[in-house]
């Protein structure tokens, strides 16, 4: 007996892809350069450069809270994925503009900001738009696409960089055109269902995070959250990845090379690791990435030339397509549907909190201990993160 045939992804999922890709190829030529330009343009320390990463990406964190929130009190994603989508765009020019470490830290927080928004949002309406045996490869899908823009972005840069002699300035300015072409595309192109009554929850008074309804999540669902943070504490911000590669003697127009090797395994690994979380067991994909992680970590605490260096820059991709798709397939799975905005969004506030943490331990580590124990640091916290992989439930059943 033949099984029948997968369905086609809709079309918003590949819009929404597309919608990321712009996007990160914007963020991304910005970033795999804003920690050689606060250092050595700005005179900015390890440790505050660890602290702008961790403050940017909070910041997003509890953004995301919000909009979750909001996303699922209103029943609308759309409308909130544009302003957080427009608010990231708007951020882009007070990069070349920037003259101080605060103004740098001022356009990294808006720039989050507007991810915190849109995250949430844009997650939930991907599970909204899908049928649950697609998730896995909807979430893949635009992961891949993504990293995607994660590749371009660099290395646009670096072909910036050659043209404009280092000109880091200039460079950034044109990282505003793809952010509006996702902003575009976002606009005519994402369409959301239209909501039904028994799918939102009761509006009485000021959208809010009601204790009943987290409570509602379940033992799975705050699983999940703990492993995410476990994670994202042993996995810092990828500044101190380009950071590293100055150490391992790459020239300041190379370094962006780091962030294209990072993003290049991560986006041809996220869209099979989506298809297999729709046919293998989750768990067992998951702690096969916390492996990647703890290996990336041990090369990159020995890399002191460029080989090492990028040996594990690519498994630290390969963890990234092993895990942050599936993470998303997991919360989609296993929280209610009338709250999925709020799922993502406590899940993403988690993070982005720890990931804060992360950043100021890993900025200290780097200054006082050297690069090496930054990353000896993140292999132990993996270690512990996959052994409390063992309590993990072994299945999630979907709220439909």
């Amino acid at each position: 007996m033949t099984k029948p045939s997968r369905s086609a992804l809709p079309a918003g999922v590949w819009a929404l892809g597309l919608v990321s890709l712009f996007m990160d190829m914007s963020s991304e030529l910005v970033h795999a350069l804003l920690p050689i330009f606060l250092t050595t343009t700005l005179g900015a320390s390890m440790l505050s450069v660890g602290l702008i990463e961790g403050i940017a990406e909070a910041t997003a964190a509890m953004t995301k809270v919000v909009s979750g929130t909001l996303s699922d009190w209103l029943g609308r994603r759309k409308r909130l994925a544009v302003i957080g989508y427009g608010l990231a765009a708007l951020s882009k020019p007070f990069f070349p503009l920037a003259d101080s470490i605060a103004t740098v830290l001022t356009a990294r927080i808006a720039d989050r900001i507007g991810k915190g928004i849109r995250g949430a949002p844009r997650d939930a309406l991907i599970a909204d738009i899908t049928a649950p045996e697609q998730r896995g490869e909807a979430y893949g899908l635009r992961q891949s696409l993504d990293t995607a823009g994660a590749v371009l972005g660099p290395l646009i840069g670096i072909a910036l960089m050659t043209l404009l002699n280092d000109n880091i300035r200039l460079t950034f300015w044109f990282a505003v055109l793809p952010a509006l072409a996702a902003v575009t595309i976002l606009v005519l192109f994402v369409h959301e269902p239209e909501p039904k009554v028994d799918d939102a929850p009761a509006k009485s008074g000021a959208p809010r995070i009601r204790w009943a309804d987290v409570a509602t999540m379940g033992t799975a669902y705050w699983g999940i959250v703990a492993i995410g943070g476990v994670l994202t504490l042993a996995r810092f911000s990828e500044a101190f990845l380009v950071l590293r590669a100055e150490t391992a003697g790459l020239g300041i127009a190379f370094v962006p090379l780091v962030l294209v090797m990072m993003s290049a395994v991560y986006t041809l690994s996220a869209y099979p690791a989506g298809l297999l979380a729709d046919r293998l067991d989750k768990t067992r994909l998951l702690a096969l990435g916390f492996v990647a992680l703890i290996a990336a970590d041990l090369v990159l605490a020995h890399a002191n030339e460029p080989v090492m260096l990028f040996t594990g820059v690519g498994l630290w991709g390969l963890h990234m397509g092993l895990t942050q798709g599936l993470l998303s397939t997991l919360v989609a799975d296993s929280a209610p549907k009338a709250l999925r905005g709020t799922a993502f969004g406590i899940f993403n506030f988690v993070s982005g909190i720890v990931l804060l943490a992360a950043s100021l331990i890993a900025g200290y580590l780097w200054e006082d201990y050297g690069p090496a124990s930054t990353f000896y640091a993140g292999a132990i916290i993996t270690m512990v993160g996959l052994a409390g992989l063992v309590l993990l439930p072994r299945r999630n059943t979907a709220k439909k």
